[in-house]
């Protein structure tokens, strides 16, 4: 017969009322006073009670005060006879609350049975009420994590949880581990986690970039060096007699090369034109028409100036404006797009979190520490949610930036052949031999045209030096560089494409590769949900870009940041230039100008005529402004 004050479950023989020790023992023994409790381990064999305290070793084996009215009797202890529940020895106390009560059993129950189970139960609900109260857990755990990531003072963390009242946004009904001043500091360490996270997410796009423009750009000095080498060897080899002075002006261009394409606002058809007017009186002096010794200062000002009128070189500058224009300014636009795309990346690596993601970040990453839920990561929903919710300005990238990586591959198929700057720089030392070559056939026409204009030769009482030119400088920095590796620049475009090809639609995806990576849960494993470890996220969970926010259940979005409207508008500008529309043409040279909003000025003016000037001495002074600039 089971007893009424102690049921036990049927099936298991544990107790039913969830207090250790309560309700056995609690019977006199019909063989003397009960034995005090020994802490020692359960009998092999047999299954320990459910919530009691540890049973007696059968090397100790008291007597039992029997497990329940009309049990197996003296000696059934656990696994004995008794068999439906597994019996405790009596209570330490239990001869201070009830004495004089542990005797014969059987005297005890037939004398006076409705008094012993009224005290019974006394006891027994004093005793559930005593055991049932479990001591407070530590916030221990929470400790080890603010001290490991050094977030603030140990001194800071209560060591057991407490009201947390002053909270505001780790707000619970339960009693909290954390702190006002703990909350502030887990905000900022959400957000320091996650532009970690952003960083790390774009840090390999940012080294194919960043990589690539330091190797073209280095690539482009290289080949602007070799150019001068080969330009200024030509003088030293062929006409050795001026190469001194023509050296001289060679330097002067290749420094304006130089300086246009790493992005000076200088013009190529100016640069061009001053090239070839300088060098006419030097050509004049020593080819078409040599002395003894050289012109003057004055008269080789009037030749500078008559160059355009008498075209000593026929279209030879003409058609290095064309080439240097195409080629260079390719180049240049190429160098710049790239140099904004890492500015693009510096960007989005630092964004501005406003209040509400701020405390959203704060409720994912850090509120479960409050409760001790330590090792549950965010549902992915959850987190979908946050962060395409705080990245929602940097998510509007995605659009340009797929049409800035389209637009960059567009270009860099079109600068090859002819109008690659490798082709234009290392063959423009043939163009100028041409030059010199036309000049010295029609001499004697240009020499009367001269005598026409600027008067009969001035010459001074001194001559020019030799070649002083070093052949061999530079030449262990350049043998890497041959006419055979002309290819090289456009294999290497083509090999940095394939790869940023790759990222066309980093920004669109961003938000669910960071929550991917590591920042969510896995899916089917118990997360966070904002409020507490669930099975899964339930709420709905949103798209991309600042329009689907409206719908955002975790983060309100009130609008585009500025700083990326800016970045947004840079990437607009520069796909113009990269798709041509600010860029001359290949047959048609339009002049081009923005507003003051900055960006692209002018550029090489076309509709030449036979003229080799291409806008002489009438034409105006054009602006380029190629510096990707701010709109405001």
């Amino acid at each position: 017969m089971t007893s009424l004050l102690f049921p036990v479950d049927s099936s298991s023989g544990a107790r039913t009322l969830g207090t250790p020790g309560i309700g056995e023992g609690l019977l006199p023994s019909p063989n003397g006073p009960c034995p005090p409790p020994s802490p020692v381990g359960r009998r092999e064999g047999t299954a320990a009670p459910a919530l009691g305290p540890p049973a007696l070793s059968p090397r100790r084996s008291p007597r039992w005060c029997g497990g329940a009215v009309g049990g197996a009797g003296p000696g059934a202890g656990p696994g004995g006879a008794g068999g439906r529940g597994a019996a405790s020895p009596c209570s330490a106390t239990w001869g201070r609350l009830g004495r004089g009560l542990c005797g014969s059993c059987r005297r005890a129950m037939g004398g006076n049975s409705l008094s012993l189970g009224v005290l019974s139960l006394g006891v027994l609900l004093l005793a559930a009420a005593s055991a049932g109260a479990e001591p407070p857990p530590s916030c221990d755990a929470v400790q080890k994590v603010f001290q490991l990531r050094r977030l603030g003072p140990l001194g800071g963390v209560p060591e057991s949880p407490r009201a947390g009242v002053d909270l505001q946004v780790c707000t619970s009904r339960n009693p909290t581990c954390c702190t006002k001043k703990m909350e502030e500091r887990y905000q900022t360490a959400a957000k320091q986690d996650i532009q970690q996270v952003l960083q790390k997410s774009s840090a390999t796009l940012k080294f194919l970039i960043s990589r690539n423009t330091a190797a073209f750009q280095e690539t482009f000095e290289m080949l602007i060096r070799l150019a001068e080498n080969y330009t200024s060897t030509l003088f030293c080899t062929a006409y050795r007699n001026m190469a001194a002075e023509a050296t001289v002006r060679v330097q002067e261009f290749f420094t304006d090369v130089g300086l246009f394409v790493f992005g000076t606002d200088i013009s190529t058809e100016k640069f061009v034109n001053r090239f070839f007017d300088t060098l006419f009186p030097v050509v004049y002096n020593h080819v078409i028409n040599p002395g003894l010794t050289d012109i003057s200062l004055e008269y080789a000002e009037c030749l500078r100036m008559a160059r355009r009128d008498i075209r000593p070189f026929g279209n030879i500058p003409k058609k290095a404006i064309g080439q240097m224009g195409r080629s260079l300014l390719s180049s240049r636009t190429f160098l710049q797009a790239l140099n904004l795309g890492i500015e693009v990346i510096n960007t989005t690596d630092h964004p501005h979190f406003s209040k509400d993601c701020s405390r959203a970040l704060l409720r994912m990453q850090y509120c479960p520490h409050c409760q001790g839920v330590m090792l549950s990561k965010p549902c992915m929903g959850y987190c979908l949610n946050i962060i395409r919710g705080c990245l929602a300005s940097i998510a509007e990238i995605d659009l340009h930036w797929r049409g800035y990586v389209r637009s960059l591959e567009e270009l860099s198929s079109a600068m090859s052949g002819t109008h690659d700057i490798e082709h234009v720089l290392l063959n423009f030392h043939s163009l100028v031999n041409d030059a010199l070559v036309q000049a010295h056939i029609h001499g004697p026409e240009l020499s009367e045209q001269v005598k026409k204009i600027c008067g009969p030769p001035v010459r001074k009482p001194t001559q020019s030096p030799g070649c002083s030119f070093d052949q061999n400088k530079d030449n262990q920095g350049l043998k890497m560089f041959s006419r055979d590796s002309e290819e090289m620049l456009t294999n290497r475009r083509k090999e940095f494409i394939s790869h940023l090809r790759l990222y066309r639609a980093f920004y669109g995806g961003l938000a669910d590769q960071m929550c991917s990576n590591g920042l969510a849960a896995a899916d089917g494993l118990p997360c966070w949900n904002g409020e507490d470890v669930v099975k899964s996220y339930t709420h709905r969970v949103v798209g991309n870009g600042i329009k689907a926010q409206s719908a955002n259940p975790e983060v309100k979005v009130k609008g585009t940041d500025p700083v990326i409207s800016r970045i947004i508008d840079k990437l607009k500008h520069v796909i113009q230039l990269l798709q041509g529309k600010s860029f001359p043409k290949y047959d048609k040279w339009d002049l081009h100008q923005t507003g003051s909003g900055g960006g692209v000025g002018e550029q090489i003016s076309g509709d030449c005529d036979d003229e080799d000037g291409c806008g002489g001495s009438g034409s105006g002074e054009f602006k380029r402004v190629l510096k990707i600039t701010d709109s405001d």
